[in-house]
């Protein structure tokens, strides 16, 4: 753990919207995958909205820890598969130190029994590497604190 939740709660800044004084802010995005040129597309992709900007991205799952804890981001774009670890173990940790930031999973495993999972383990939503417009419409969806999972996987889950 790299910060205590308490800790951690002190430290995040308000999650998307003006900084007061400010008129308007962009939403801070981190990306992590271990793949550089997926990594490239998808902040290339993400910033393509105007009021986006990717903060920071990461290969591993302790550098994305080292990054979140470096500027706590708004949303954090999360792949499955990492070199040292999977997505679902660096999500649980996430959520124990920064519960109010959102996970959305991007991954090419898509499947029910992912989606499960992932929600168990505090992501909010999860959508397939290769589907361009759903990682738009689900980042934005969690950026207003909702959740975000395709209607062939929600109907399965628990919750939902």
């Amino acid at each position: 753990m790299l910060l205590s939740g308490a800790l951690a709660r002190r430290c995040r800044a308000p999650i998307f919207g003006p900084i007061p004084g400010e008129s308007s802010r962009l939403a801070r995005i981190l990306v992590v995958d271990d793949n550089p040129t997926v990594r490239h597309y998808l902040r290339a992709l993400l910033e393509q909205q105007k009021d986006w900007l990717v903060c920071a991205d990461a290969r591993t799952g302790q550098e994305a820890l080292l990054r979140v804890q470096e500027s706590i981001p708004d949303v954090v774009l999360l792949d499955f598969q990492l070199p040292d670890v999977n997505g679902l173990e660096v999500a649980r940790e996430l959520v124990h130190d920064f519960p109010e930031i959102p996970i959305l999973m991007v991954t090419v495993y898509l499947s029910t029994e992912l989606a499960s999972s992932a929600r168990a383990a505090g992501i909010r939503g999860i959508c397939a590497k290769s589907d361009i417009g759903s990682i738009v419409q689900a980042v934005q969806t969690l950026l207003h604190s909702e959740t975000y999972f395709p209607n062939q996987f929600a109907e399965n889950i628990i919750g939902i």
